[in-house]
């Protein structure tokens, strides 16, 4: 499911992403105008008008690293985000489209954040046409930073990604050291990538491990491990669900950036506790049906209550484990502070270079 806000500025613009919303709903779409005379009485869909300034509206979503989709020009957005930038492993994703629904362009945050492939599908609902301006993409190139993220891999140095980058675009060969375990998948053609053993006799370009290591390499990346599974009573405090998940981690021993999902059951899905957290931390957020949960083998912190709740004896130990499959492994059982219980798992990991 993707979360996204997005702002228009005239008549034709907030139609336009009405239009949208409508057509993706099965993600969470908020919808914004800064035109006060658009009219639109749909209460399923409907169109917050805003009263402050853009900078300010712009600034609130990416404190929360909600995706943002200007319909308007281009300036107005490029003004909106600028004084809320950091780099590119931590901005929201941002994009802008013409009120004519003529084009869609990212315009930051392509790979890590997925904004270049927001484009494609908002391209693919509306028939706009996707202006990508990566150069990796637009040369048919390997992009390090999009496998990291599709991989569910932390960059460690983020430097050394313009490094690889370089040598990728200039036709160069790109080593990459990871234990043949954890390959799932190995394209027929590899193109510029060689795989060297692990670990390797010399610098590689890119080294995958999840131990610290003094091998020398260009770019450091280690796999997310771990997934927290979530359940919590409705209306629970965003302030109190992130102390809650930040305590369970410290005592787990886990630092954020080794989550790669969390999960919880689809009751859930719009719980914005969970979301925050979500979209703060930019670990995806997952849910399944009750049914799903109930079918994960193991042994669990079962109760009758939560059973008969929601169709399920244990969300929290379950969901961590549903995400995880298969071969995951509940790693941090179920903990309960008023109304709110987490859950943590641990995964099998392996990379593929291929595109999902």
């Amino acid at each position: 499911m993707m979360n996204i806000s997005v702002i228009s500025f005239t008549e034709n613009g907030a139609a336009l992403s009405v239009k949208i919303a409508a057509g993706m709903k099965e993600n969470k779409i908020t919808l914004y105008t800064k035109c006060s005379a658009y009219q639109h009485a749909d209460k399923d869909m409907p169109v917050q008008y805003v009263k402050e300034q853009i900078q300010q509206w712009t600034r609130v979503q990416m404190e929360t690293k909600t995706p943002i989709l200007f319909i308007g020009a281009c300036a107005i957005a490029v003004r909106a985000i600028a004084p809320c930038l950091t780099d590119k492993l931590h901005d929201s994703p941002v994009l802008v489209m013409d009120e004519l629904g003529n084009y869609v362009i990212p315009i930051l945050s392509g790979h890590v954040g997925g904004a270049n492939e927001i484009a494609c599908r908002i391209g693919a609902m509306t028939g706009a046409i996707p202006v990508i301006t990566t150069a990796t993409d637009i040369n048919g190139k390997f992009a390090v930073d999009l496998f990291a993220q599709r991989n569910a891999l932390h960059i460690v140095n983020k430097d050394g990604i313009a490094c690889v980058s370089s040598k990728v675009l200039q036709g160069k060969e790109i080593t990459i050291s990871v234990a043949p375990a954890h390959i799932s998948r190995m394209p027929q053609s590899a193109g510029q990538i060689r795989v060297v053993d692990y670990p390797p006799e010399q610098k590689v370009d890119i080294l995958i491990t999840t131990k610290k290591t003094e091998y020398p390499a260009g770019l450091y990346l280690q796999p997310k491990e771990y997934a927290i599974g979530a359940g919590c009573k409705s209306g629970k405090e965003t302030k109190e669900m992130e102390k809650f998940i930040q305590s369970c981690l410290r005592e787990a021993g886990i630092r954020e950036e080794q989550v790669f999902a969390l999960a919880s059951i689809d009751r859930k899905r719009d719980e914005e506790c969970l979301l925050a957290w979500s979209r703060k931390e930019k670990i995806p957020f997952r849910t399944y049906p009750a049914q799903e949960l109930a079918e994960v083998e193991g042994s669990f912190h079962g109760s009758a209550f939560v059973a008969e709740t929601v169709g399920v004896d244990n969300v929290c130990e379950r969901a961590a484990l549903k995400v995880c499959a298969p071969g995951g492994k509940l790693l941090y059982p179920k903990h309960a502070e008023d109304g709110m219980t987490i859950a943590i798992a641990k995964r099998e990991w392996r990379i593929t270079f291929e595109q999902e």
